[in-house]
């Protein structure tokens, strides 16, 4: 309605016909619609009369504002998320409680707000308990109830979702009554605002006066003529006849406008649920025999409320983080960088890769020699053919009903391994260990900044080798332990299973000219279509010179389980931090549906003032490229000046049925004379796994359900006190370092403090 001409007809006197409208005033220009009555307007007088019951019914149930924990299911990856939610003046907001950005929920109680929920009051405990800051958190989404529907949820008494026209909030409650509770304050509040159906909006207004009395005195004091007057009366509501019809017209597309909404918001749920499609070079790249097994996947661990945390901190890393680097989709994907001449190079020292290093003129001639020295050893190149043939098995029936529960309790068959332990796993990390060795020797030249580059390159590194890996390693048994002595790439490389309950695998590598060592705890939370596993422990690396470094792994995903093509991703914030002159830090950019140019990584590299000294730019899963100086400014093209650190070797030229990195091949490998040199622990000793790799599966599934009953005694061995036979728990960080001693032992071939993790349960052992 027009602000200055239109009145509503309506009076509160109730004994008023609303359908009727009597003017006294010839000057009144009345829409009246008498042949088709609204019948809202007959039942007007009823809601003013029972406005005051209604409000006092409202306040009730809602008060002064409900609040409490609710799931929101957030995508397939991250599935359910627990989110605090706070209902006031009609608007349903919900905060994050966990991560750096989390809401301290005993702030908004003290609001006056009632609370819902079991979960919500311990969670109110916990904060009350302990410190929190009170800055004012912004709430990460809100909805507006009086445009928005609720329904609850016919297959499950615990869910109900919020449609606003353009998304819709599935959320889900901890019971069925808070469900209730929380249902029947959104209606409540809702019911404050009836909505008209559509064909009321559109209806003809019939109970509108347009009044023109003012307009007429104020004209007549000025004296015009009573023609004049009564022509800018019929003009006045000529325009606001027009008026009305744009305001139908204006309806018509708003309503039209909404319906599109709605079939987008359908598409994007369609979307969502489609198969993500790898690129056509990694289809090339994985055999016929690995394309059989893309549905299987477990995982190891455990799920615990650090879980949650974590998992927070990595979905919350703030995007605006992402204004500190330029935008790189274009530069990673375009052929012109790749046509640089000399950058175009291989990073692997293997005999059919190019050493690029030779290639460089303006290479230190010392940075060339590193690995020229080392021995040549002839290494196998592809696995044994299998004796069997593999059986198919859906990985659907085995996990529909697991849902939820400790993955470590689910006996899983071979079918779903790769022929390597968790302990070869971790050195399957070093694959690039001359990045180290390089790094090693530009800091004996003075060039810290090239050292810090080197080591983030080796960082991400380790990650290349996860692209296109469907089946999980095998989770070593309490004392297993692992060796490679590598003296083609001027390393060795031991490690051991620590602890059983949490499971904690501990490395230690010597190179040249530095030492490599840490201790993980893979944690993994299953959420139905997808795995998370947040590796748990500190990466540390140690130059001759007295110069550490230290760094975190980031969350890493599996998606599609169920349906779809198996793929994984690697996301979150890594901080490489240093002890003298550099730190820097990398963020691994989560994959998206409608990303065309996945698995980026950028970086910048910081002194102690926090000057960017050095930008990086590249993706986990092919190369690492630097750029001097800070490349985050607008207008800049500093592409021409990127220089390649690291590039992925080249995949076998025969594909494995896992999808093995030439790499990887080796590392179960018993080549001549080595079985007698090795302890009873070592993993390449464990039958199971032998018998996977030589394609024997029957023996290799006997064998895995063997073990794992043996494996029944580790947690008790654990509790009478067994210790890691080559670790020990440093006391101050409270992580396990390399006590010695390996070495020596194998040289001497002294094992007769190694259990016999592999043999037979004697009667007397056996335990409940």
């Amino acid at each position: 309605m027009h602000p200055f001409c239109c009145v509503p007809d309506h009076t509160n006197n109730s004994s008023m016909p609303s359908n009727h409208v009597h003017h006294n005033n010839h000057n009144s220009y009345t829409y009246n619609n008498n042949n088709n009555p609204n019948p809202n307007n007959n039942n007007m007088h009823v809601t003013f009369n029972n406005t005051d019951q209604r409000d006092v019914k409202i306040n009730d149930i809602v008060g002064s504002g409900i609040s409490g924990i609710l799931h929101k299911w957030v995508n397939y990856g991250k599935g359910w998320r627990p989110r605090w939610f706070v209902l006031q003046d009609g608007v349903l907001s919900y905060y994050k409680i966990h991560g750096p950005d989390k809401i301290v929920v005993s702030k908004e109680t003290e609001k006056g707000a009632r609370v819902i929920g079991d979960e919500s009051f311990r969670r109110l405990a916990r904060n009350r308990n302990g410190v929190g800051s009170s800055a004012h958190r912004k709430p990460f989404g809100e909805v507006h109830l009086k445009v928005s529907s609720i329904r609850e949820s016919r297959s499950d008494d615990k869910r109900f979702s919020i449609f606003t026209g353009t998304k819709r909030l599935h959320l889900r409650a901890d019971t069925r009554e808070d469900r209730l509770a929380w249902m029947e304050a959104l209606q409540a509040v809702k019911g404050m605002f009836p909505r008209m159906s559509n064909s009321e909006l559109m209806a003809p207004l019939g109970g509108i006066t347009v009044s023109t009395e003012k307009l007429r005195q104020r004209l007549l004091e000025e004296g015009v003529s009573e023609a004049a007057i009564q022509d800018s009366e019929q003009i006045m509501r000529n325009e606001f006849s027009a008026m009305q019809d744009q305001l139908v017209l204006l309806k018509q597309k708003h309503l039209l406008l909404m319906d599109t909404l709605r079939m987008l918001e359908t598409e994007k749920v369609d979307l969502e649920n489609t198969v993500v499609d790898e690129s056509q070079r990694q289809s090339k790249e994985v055999g016929a025999t690995s394309r059989l097994r893309q549905e299987k996947y477990s995982a190891s661990g455990s799920e615990s409320e650090d879980d949650n945390d974590r998992g927070d901190a990595a979905e919350e890393e703030s995007d605006e983080e992402d204004n500190a680097f330029f935008d790189t989709r274009d530069f990673l994907s375009s052929g012109s960088f790749r046509s640089t001449g000399s950058d175009m190079r291989s990073s692997s020292f293997s005999s059919d890769d190019e050493d690029f290093l030779y290639n460089d003129p303006e290479i230190d001639p010392s940075i060339k020699a590193v690995g020229a020295n080392f021995p040549h050893i002839k290494r196998r190149k592809k696995l044994p053919d299998p004796v069997e043939k593999e059986k198919g098995v859906s990985l659907w029936s085995m996990i529909k009903d697991n849902i939820g529960k400790d993955l470590t309790k689910v006996c899983l068959p071979v079918y779903f391994n790769e022929p390597i332990s968790s302990l070869q796993k971790c050195f399957e990390d070093l694959e690039y260990s001359y990045l180290l060795d390089r790094a090693y020797e530009w800091g004996k030249k003075g060039n810290s900044l090239m050292r810090i580059l080197n080591v983030a390159a080796f960082a991400v590194s380790g990650y290349a080798s996860t692209e296109g890996r469907n089946c999980k390693p095998f989770n070593p048994l309490l004392g297993e332990t692992y060796e490679a002595d590598y003296p083609d790439k001027g390393l060795r490389f031991f490690s051991e299973k620590v602890s059983h309950h949490p499971m904690i695998v501990a490395c230690h590598c010597e190179g040249k000219g530095w030492k490599f060592w840490g201790d993980s705890n893979l944690k993994s939370k299953f959420w139905g279509r997808s795995i998370q596993l947040d590796p748990v422990g500190v990466l540390t690396l140690k130059f001759d010179d007295g110069e550490v470094f230290q760094w975190s792994k980031v969350t890493t995903s599996i998606y599609n389980l169920i349906l779809g093509k198996l793929y994984c991703d690697h996301y979150g914030t890594m901080r490489i931090q240093g002890n003298q002159n550099y730190s820097c830090k990398l963020k691994f950019k989560e994959q998206s549906i409608i990303e065309r140019n996945p698995h980026q990584v950028q970086g910048v590299v910081q002194d102690k003032s926090g000057k960017t000294a050095a930008t990086l730019i590249g993706k986990w899963d092919e190369s690492m490229h630097f750029m001097n100086g800070d490349c985050s400014g607008k207008g800049k093209d500093p592409f021409t000046d990127a220089h390649l650190l690291w590039r992925r070797s080249k995949p076998p030229k025969v594909p494995t049925r896992y999808n093995l990195t030439r790499f990887a091949i080796t590392l179960n490998e018993l080549t001549p004379g080595l079985k007698e040199k090795l302890p009873p622990t070592d993993s390449r000793l464990r039958p199971d796994q032998r018998c996977l790799e030589n394609g024997e599966y029957e023996m290799a599934n006997a064998e895995k359900l063997r073990l794992e009953q043996r494996q029944r005694q580790a947690r008790k061995m654990q509790e009478r006190g067994w210790k890691p036979q080559w670790f020990a728990k440093d006391k101050g960080s409270d992580s396990f370092v390399y006590s010695g001693g390996y070495w020596e032992a194998r040289e001497q071939a002294k094992w007769d403090s190694c259990p016999d993790i592999f043999g037979q349960i004697s009667s007397d052992q056996t335990l409940d």
